[in-house]
């Protein structure tokens, strides 16, 4: 609105930058259909971005070991937040806290955050959290404990750099490495064990 205002108050040459905001907003907010995965057992990707993290870590959600696979959204990448698997919301946290850059480790532990503990239909445990990054200042869930996720369904957005953490069980096979791009609710993270 305010780069058409600027057109007819002083022209195009002027109004310009306020038409690069415009666009870079649009294209930030953007959020693509995807045909979703649908390969037993997978693990997808909760975001669209690069691997950071590919390592048994401790599940501070859950309070166990854990692999740990991190997603980093730079502010090129969209931004919606997509369930890595099938399941049940069992609980929902949200902690406030910094803005450290998402890419660094201590993100994970020390910047604003939301987790969801995801239960599969074989009884298997994963955490996803949306972790605010450096410019993000606002994550968005969309979903409550008893909520029932499809793989790959919409459950939140974080606005602008960010970063989505997920702890699985230690006997899940990574599909992913560091550095690796990957895509929302397209990308295999990783395979859990068969279970029951």
């Amino acid at each position: 609105m305010a780069a058409l205002l600027a057109v007819f108050l002083v022209g195009w040459g002027w109004s310009a930058p306020l038409w690069l905001v415009a666009l870079f907003i649009l294209q930030f907010f953007r959020d693509p259909v995807r045909t979703i995965t649908d390969e037993p057992r997978a693990v997808l990707a909760p975001a669209d971005g690069r691997v950071v993290a590919v390592e048994k870590a401790r599940d501070p959600w859950l309070e166990r070991d854990a692999l740990k696979i991190s997603v980093f959204m730079n502010v090129f990448n969209v931004h919606s937040n997509r369930s890595p698997v099938e399941g049940t919301v069992k609980q929902r946290w949200y902690h406030a806290g910094s803005f450290f850059n998402a890419a660094l480790d201590k993100a994970s532990t020390e910047n604003e955050r939301n987790a969801l503990w995801l239960r599969t239909r074989d009884g298997q445990d994963i955490s996803c959290v949306q972790i605010a990054g450096l410019i993000a200042r606002r994550i968005l869930c969309y979903v409550e404990a008893g909520a029932e996720l499809a793989s790959g369904e919409r459950y939140g957005f974080i606005r602008f750099g960010s970063r989505v953490d997920v702890y699985l069980p230690l006997d899940a096979q990574a599909a992913v490495a560091l550095g690796e791009k990957v895509t929302s609710g397209v990308t295999v993270l990783a395979r859990l064990a068969a279970h029951g």
